[in-house]
């Protein structure tokens, strides 16, 4: 098992400097989240507390990063070098917070100030991107900005708006489409306010609980820490309605008892990305998606939720499958017998730790308060467990406050810079008209043909649903994408649903999978790497939303013993796929075994409505494959133990 790294290493006035930096930060993104500023009769632009934010995180992330693994790794010890890039990252932000409103009125007269401002942001922030995550999201940065730059001279359907790099750097730093736009606000204010809750859960006793009962519950299990992880991000996911803030919220638990457990780091994030991201999906709230689909398609809410249940169902099916054999493979073993404690005796001691999470829910569905408030509400109640009941000998002293801001500060620098880089893409995306662009004429090329079209359509959904919330994502799709689904003969339910799941699934999807990203921060592990192996954890919501487009019966849909016929051949079929994706069935599998057991699974997994007369043939034939599969599998195991 790797050791886990040892927090706030840096000492003397590097320490201190890095620590009220980060404590700041902290306490100026919650007096956001509260609306303090406001109440107490303060009027400034958005834009200017995320200015704030990004130069707090600018000056934070090169003194604790150094210029390369060797020197991170080390004392980290800044240079003179980091020290200046330090201040001047922070020095630019704070110029950029005083001066916005007269920034932003002379802006389309390319003030010299603006010009030299905005450029010196752009290359700070690709250099603590760079430190933060490596080089690919600053490669895939600079490739989008400089097609945007040189797109008009391209012929063609993907031809873009002709813009002066002035006006590019201009647009860039300071429009709210851009630096200073949503992918930033969300990481500021939402997941700010959940890594805070979630480090004052940790001191509050939150994570000896959840250490027990994932014990209790699943620790006579093989990997049971990803099968908690599943379960808890799944359930809170469908709640919270932001995949990044539910990452943070349980992940700075879950995935450091998978870790601790045996898992690789990178699987460790995975699992926690593709869970988070599967709550939005996952009935009844859908991440209040399903409220939204209701009112567009004029359907009552309840027949939403029936028509999510199964394509859901599947999903899950994947991950905890691909956990459980993932965990065998890997020879992870259930915990000792003796190290178990009881249900009961766990929560006796601990349900208290269900009242924060009942505060959130509280304060977002009966107060209809912003996620951010409710991740408050929830950091308050645990402040107020940690500091009265406190769990076993675990209690909270009031300096802890204090420590959970800076963690939480230093925490959040890395989803900062990866934020900014998402402002920047979505910037160039639309200033140039690049996104319509390639929008318009992927769809064009579909015309005639259903099945190009849904392919296309999916992926103009995962460019597009990149780094947004979950309503904003189904918001924008369902006005882009929908409606040329709809009118090719797609029924409605299926159509909004697809370009739900695909624009979810952009969260874990390379180049920009932001959800996968911020669990390989917190898992400190290799952002891309973490990405790809998300997609296969994840990989029903690629497949799925297709069959269900030209099968309704996986929507629940349709004649009842065609529905029961595709529900349980689908889930045999999932079964067998994962199993050949992680390459274990009862023991290893060769490539050979894993193809023909993958496609098995295939021909299970096709429902009717797909293949006609001839589906439950090839259903038939799936299944029998799998059982002599499954058999041969069993048997060589036997032999082998014997």
């Amino acid at each position: 098992m790797e050791q886990e790294p040892t927090p706030n290493t840096e000492k003397g006035v590097t320490g201190l400097v890095v620590s009220v930096l980060a404590g700041t930060l902290t306490i100026v993104a919650m007096a956001q989240a509260a609306s303090l500023p406001s109440q107490l009769g303060y009027s400034y632009y958005t834009e200017q507390f995320l200015a704030l934010v990004l130069g707090l995180s600018l000056a934070i992330i090169f003194l604790v990063s150094g210029r390369d693994k060797q020197s991170e790794t080390a004392s980290r010890i800044p240079s003179v070098l980091d020290w200046t890039l330090s201040a001047l990252g922070l020095g630019l932000s704070l110029y950029v917070t005083v001066a916005y409103p007269s920034l932003v009125s002379r802006a389309m007269t390319l003030p010299w100030d603006a010009l030299i401002v905005g450029t010196a942001l752009f290359l700070l922030i690709l250099e603590g991107l760079r430190r933060a995550v490596g080089w690919t999201l600053v490669i895939v940065v600079l490739v989008i900005v400089g097609y945007g730059m040189i797109g008009h001279l391209v012929p063609g359907a993907l031809q873009t708006r002709e813009v002066a790099p002035q006006r590019l750097a201009v647009y860039l730093a300071f429009d709210p489409n851009g630096l200073l736009g949503l992918t930033l606000n969300v990481a500021a204010t939402v997941v700010v306010a959940f890594v805070f809750f979630g480090q004052l859960l940790l001191r509050s006793g939150g994570a000896d609980f959840f250490n027990d009962i994932a014990m209790a519950t699943m620790g006579k299990k093989r990997g049971g820490a990803a099968k908690i992880s599943i379960v808890a991000s799944g359930l809170f996911g469908s709640i919270s309605g932001v995949v990044v803030s539910n990452i943070v919220a349980t992940g700075v638990v879950t995935i450091r008892l998978m870790i601790q457990s045996g898992f690789r780091r990178t699987t460790a994030g995975a699992v926690e990305a593709v869970a988070s991201t599967g709550g939005q999906i996952a009935p009844p709230v859908m991440g209040a998606v399903a409220f939204l689909m209701a009112d567009i398609l004029q359907k009552p809410y309840s027949e939403i939720v029936v028509a999510a249940i199964v394509p859901a169902l599947l999903y899950y099916v994947a991950l905890f499958v691909q956990a459980d054999l993932q965990a065998a493979k890997q020879n992870i073993k259930p915990l000792e017998l003796d190290d178990v404690p009881s249900t009961g005796s766990v929560m006796s001691r601990g349900w208290v730790f269900i009242l924060p999470f009942a505060a959130i829910v509280v304060a977002l569905f009966w107060f209809t308060q912003p996620a951010e408030t409710a991740a408050l509400w929830g950091g308050a109640a645990a402040l107020l467990i940690g500091l009265t009941v406190g769990y076993g000998k675990t209690r909270m002293v009031l300096s802890d406050l204090w420590s959970s801001a800076v963690e939480a500060g230093r925490s959040i620098t890395e989803i900062i810079m990866i934020s900014a880089a998402a402002g920047f893409i979505i910037g160039v995306l639309n200033v140039t008209g690049l996104g319509f662009a390639a929008t318009f004429a992927l769809v064009d090329l579909g015309q005639g043909n259903v099945f190009l079209l849904l392919l296309i359509s999916a992926l103009v959904c995962l460019v597009l649903g990149m780094g947004m919330p979950t309503v904003g994502v189904y918001l924008l799709l369902a006005v882009l994408i929908a409606p040329s689904l709809v009118q090719s003969g797609v029924e409605p339910i299926a159509a909004h649903l697809f370009i739900f799941y695909l624009g979810m699934m952009s969260m874990v999807t390379p180049p920009i999978g932001i959800g996968a990203f911020f669990a390989a921060a917190i898992a400190k592990a290799p952002p891309m790497v973490t990405a790809w192996e998300s997609m296969r954890f994840g990989w029903t919501a690629y497949i799925v939303p297709f069959l269900f487009v030209f099968s309704p019966a996986l929507l629940l849909i349709g004649d009842p013993t065609d529905i029961v016929l595709a529900v349980v051949t689908a889930v045999i079929g999932v079964y067998a796929i994962s199993a050949a994706f992680v390459g274990w069935l009862h023991g290893p599998i060769g490539p050979a075994r894993r193809v023909l057991i993958g496609l098995a699974g295939l021909a299970l997994l096709l429902p009717p409505g797909i293949g006609g007369a001839q589906t439950p043939w090839i259903n038939g034939v799936g299944f029998a494959a799998l059982a002599v599969l499954w058999a041969i599998g069993r048997n060589d195991h036997a032999t082998l133990s014997t």
